[in-house]
């Protein structure tokens, strides 16, 4: 069955503005070069001898930055992917913050998992990190889980599983977020386009997420009431 999104790479484009790349927000530190050195072989230790495998649920199936040398697709039960974490840089802004995907506990996500290259493993996870986490205070959102494959249950890595804190918003209604997410820009880019580029690679991998299917046509709404002309 062929599937045609609403949100169109026109109406995306309408929800993209340039935006200055901001200071890292009030508390917010950032990792030195050592703590992510230290980090990076810490989870190459806990790997062992086995493969390494990330779960990619979000943008990181779309652009994973880091080489892979497999990919295969993969089901997190007792996980579900939801927009809650609140973004006032990247893809947001102080006056009007975006949302993130990350995993939170219950159901079941669908997604792909890739195997980060041998050669030089560290570097490729310190790559990871420096792009996913960042700042001290995101050091403890990623994890090892269990997904099940083709080929039996894998442990894998996955990022932002489980946040917490005052920057999550969980649980908001559809068509809450599908405002947010049709309005929030930053220097990265929009949440549209996140949203997009999203559920469109998920589609590509043949996995339909009927949340996000429904968002997407929710933001397409969005879009076309804020940018009536030229949404026409």
């Amino acid at each position: 069955m062929t599937r045609h999104m609403t949100l169109t790479p026109e109406l995306v484009a309408l929800s993209v503005r340039p935006e200055p790349e901001l200071a890292p927000e009030p508390g917010m530190t950032l990792l030195s070069d050592d703590e992510l050195d230290v980090l990076a072989r810490r989870y190459d230790a806990e790997c062992g001898d086995d493969p390494l495998w990330v779960f990619a649920y979000g943008s990181l199936i779309w652009k994973p930055d880091f080489d892979a040398t497999g990919h295969m697709r993969a089901s997190a039960y007792g996980w579900h992917r939801s927009f809650c974490l609140i973004m006032r840089g990247w893809r947001g802004t102080p006056e009007q913050p975006g949302l993130m995907m990350a995993l939170e506990r219950g159901g079941r996500c669908d997604g792909v998992i890739y195997r980060i290259a041998e050669d030089d493993r560290v570097s490729q996870i310190r790559r990871m990190l420096w792009r996913e986490l960042r700042y001290h205070q995101h050091a403890h959102m990623i994890r090892w889980i269990t997904v099940d494959t083709d080929q039996g249950k894998m442990r894998v890595l996955a990022f932002w599983a489980g946040p917490t804190g005052e920057n999550t918003a969980r649980k908001l209604p559809l068509a809450d977020v599908a405002v947010i997410l049709a309005r929030a820009c930053g220097h990265a880019g929009s949440c549209a386009e996140y949203l997009y580029n999203t559920v469109a690679h998920l589609e590509a991998f043949g996995i339909h997420d009927r949340n996000l299917w429904r968002l997407q046509d929710l933001v397409a709404r969005e879009l076309r009431q804020l940018h009536p002309a030229a949404a026409a």
